[in-house]
């Protein structure tokens, strides 16, 4: 019987492992407001499912706050808050932005969180933290629409503020990644932007790419990291500039399918089943979509997964389904 990492590493490495991966994350919300609470919740979750990688998923503006965000739980059934006050408004108030060190309150709490769940789940379990991508953190910071009229209108302003954003987030991980009692395997780098319907190609790699790289270029020698390429009809020849070894994104949702994504690139394929089966559909549903999905992998260099955040209302049984069927 493998370890949950080791059944993760031999995947990497083009194995066919034991059994099929398995990795399914979630909203905590309430719970993610506290280090203590998130930490708490992550626990449960994996103490009930068991999965093969933990992705810590704090509320998006966990990395914001400091810069004096505010949000709300409202109900939303992906579990996310939404945004009561930005903090940019005029073009100006890019290049206003104060790098922020690691050691502000609830960046430092993020820190405090992975401790707690490192403590509980052990060295063999991977743990993952999930990063937003500077662009993701810049929506949040001005509103989206606010963000898009900007880049077009006042692109020096917005590429200042990237700037800061980036140096904060790459201090974060290198904090992190300096914490022995962490331990910390990889990340989960969530990009939003890299897709038709908000930017062309050229705007991404120009407003996106270079503050990418410029975050994940402490990390690129974890063993873990998972790219996620969020929304619809996504930039995936972009795949190949990011330092991870997994890709996630939206596959029973937008192109590319799961069999065309792995002979367009070699990393390992994190997905397969549709958050829209893991909530109405039936168990025979969800493992319809998951032999469909190892059909399409030949069951290597494969994680069973979704392509995002499981909802908060996916039944139990539909979520255990997937540990009676390939669990240890």
């Amino acid at each position: 019987m493998l370890t949950h990492r080791e059944r993760l590493q031999a995947t990497l490495k083009g194995e066919k492992p034991d059994r099929p991966p398995i990795a399914l994350w979630r909203h905590f919300p309430v719970d993610d407001q506290t280090p203590e609470g998130l930490a708490a919740a992550t626990i449960h979750f994996q103490r009930i499912h068991d999965f093969d990688l933990v992705k810590v998923t704090p509320a998006s503006s966990f990395c914001l706050k400091d810069w004096g965000i505010d949000d709300e739980w409202q109900g939303n059934p992906e579990g996310t808050r939404r945004y009561t006050k930005r903090i940019v408004q005029q073009p100006q108030d890019w290049e206003r932005l104060p790098a922020l060190a690691p050691s502000s309150p609830h960046l430092a709490g993020q820190l405090a969180c992975l401790r707690l769940i490192r403590a509980e789940l052990g060295p063999e379990t991977p743990i993952i933290q999930t990063i937003f991508s500077p662009l993701a953190q810049a929506k949040n910071l001005a509103g989206g629409e606010r963000l898009l009229a900007h880049i077009r209108k006042h692109p020096e302003a917005v590429q200042k503020g990237l700037e800061t954003i980036a140096a904060t987030t790459r201090r974060f991980i290198e904090a992190m990644l300096e914490d022995r009692e962490i331990g910390i395997d990889g990340l989960f780098y969530a990009v939003q932007h890299a897709q038709a319907a908000l930017l062309s190609l050229q705007e991404y790699q120009t407003f996106g790419l270079s503050s990418d790289q410029t975050v994940l270029e402490p990390a690129q020698d974890l063993w873990c990291n998972l790219l996620h390429l969020h929304g619809s009809e996504v930039y995936f020849e972009l795949v190949s500039h990011f330092p991870v070894q997994i890709v996630n994104w939206h596959d029973r949702e937008t192109p590319p399918s799961l069999a065309e994504a792995a002979r367009q690139t070699d990393k390992v394929l994190c997905g397969g089943l549709s958050r829209q089966t893991m909530v109405l559909g039936s168990p025979e549903d969800i493992r319809a979509e998951a032999q469909d999905a190892l059909s399409q992998t030949g069951g290597r260099r494969f994680i069973l997964g979704t392509g995002c955040v499981v909802p908060i209302v996916a039944p139990y049984g539909n979520i255990r389904t997937l540990h009676q069927q390939y669990g240890d």
